[in-house]
């Protein structure tokens, strides 16, 4: 359905201010989280996705959320005392307040090969966990009109180091003799993830995306080729995308590193989106694959300082007519995004709903 823009839509109805910034919030045709589905679920945005149309949704009633110093619900999370601790199979993390994360201590893995994990690894049990607790503690933290974003820490790869390191992970990932364990690991790590889904969906309806975390590069390159990605990790993925789609929600993927090269396996994985670091070139990589896969955009940086309000509208009207193509809709990306004006936001906000309400 289209909605063309009406001028009214400019009158600020409130300000919204989050880790991420302050937006100004307008007086738009649908809810946030509704556009945030028209735009990521079926590629048909209302207006240009800018971030503030996401509400964190990371209850402490999964482990990992408490142990990764990433907890947004209702109840309030101190990670300076609270974060760290063991995760939902027993392995133990330390936060690190210096980078507002967690991490498992190196050099004293849990296992060292895949040759014996099936006697090794215990798996949790879901139902254990207290859900209909957690259901009545953020019973009013869902009711929201911004989309909820639910974000599940510690994917396939990731998985594999916090049980080995970094070092034997990768090197079982090569290994044609572990590679097969690895396979069967992947497969049943992607049903736990599939339990673990519906179970939020079962007690929390009105989530609208899950945002699924897995690293594959650094800052230059990535760690192993697309052929080994496609080969060991993508069967797993795609498992998990098609169930979250089947339910019918968003599916959307985090992955630090120097990435390009692995766009094609997001796309094969079933991503709808994925916002690289700016280390990645986005533009590129939109052109390249913008009509497979939404891709997030940090905008041309300039310094609000020097920039008269009106070269930052133009340069919003630039990005809306390069990003907001038919067919081939984008985000902008949140991160190192803290130079982006209101002036300029208004006006990526009413050229984008020009664009798409035509």
């Amino acid at each position: 359905m289209k909605y063309p823009f009406k001028e009214s839509e400019l009158k600020v109805t409130g300000k919204l201010t989050s880790r991420m910034g302050s937006y100004e919030l307008y007086d738009f045709p649908v809810t946030m989280a509704e556009n945030v589905r028209a735009t990521l679920g079926k590629r048909e945005p209302i207006w240009e996705c800018m971030g503030y149309e996401c509400q964190l949704f990371t209850p402490r009633v999964m482990p990992e959320n408490a142990v990764r110093g990433m907890v947004f619900e209702a109840k309030p999370f101190d990670n300076n005392t609270m974060a760290g601790g063991k995760d939902m199979f027993g392995i133990e993390w330390e936060y690190v307040p210096q980078v507002g994360g967690s991490m498992v201590r190196p050099g004293n893995p849990f296992m060292e090969d895949m040759y014996d994990w099936e006697k090794m690894i215990v798996w949790p049990d879901i139902d254990a966990w207290d859900w209909a607790g957690s259901e009545e503690e953020n019973r009013d933290y869902v009711k929201t009109d911004r989309a909820l974003q639910t974000w599940i820490q510690t994917g396939w790869f990731e998985r594999l180091i916090s049980f080995m390191d970094f070092e034997n992970a990768i090197m079982a990932l090569f290994d044609e003799d572990q590679q097969p364990l690895i396979l069967d690991f992947f497969d049943k790590l992607a049903d736990l993830y599939i339990d673990i889904i519906d179970h939020y969906i079962d007690h929390f309806p009105t989530i609208t995306s899950f945002y699924m975390h897995d690293d594959w590069g650094s800052q230059k390159e990535t760690f192993f080729s697309p052929s080994l990605v496609e080969k060991m990790i993508v069967p797993s993925m795609r498992k998990v995308t098609d169930h979250i789609h089947a339910r019918g929600y968003i599916a959307e993927l985090h992955s630090c590193g120097q990435i390009r090269k692995q766009v094609p396996n997001m796309i094969l994985a079933g991503w709808d989106t994925w916002s690289g670091q700016s280390m990645n070139d986005a533009r590129a990589i939109y052109e390249e694959y913008g009509d497979k896969i939404v891709v997030g955009i940090i905008p041309d940086v300039f310094d609000p300082a020097t920039t008269s309000v009106e070269e930052q509208r133009e340069r919003a009207r630039d990005f809306v007519r390069e990003f907001c193509q038919p067919g081939k809709p984008s985000v902008i990306n949140r991160g190192d995004t803290g130079f982006l004006t209101d002036a300029f936001r208004e006006e990526v906000y009413k050229q984008s709903r020009i664009a798409y309400g035509k």
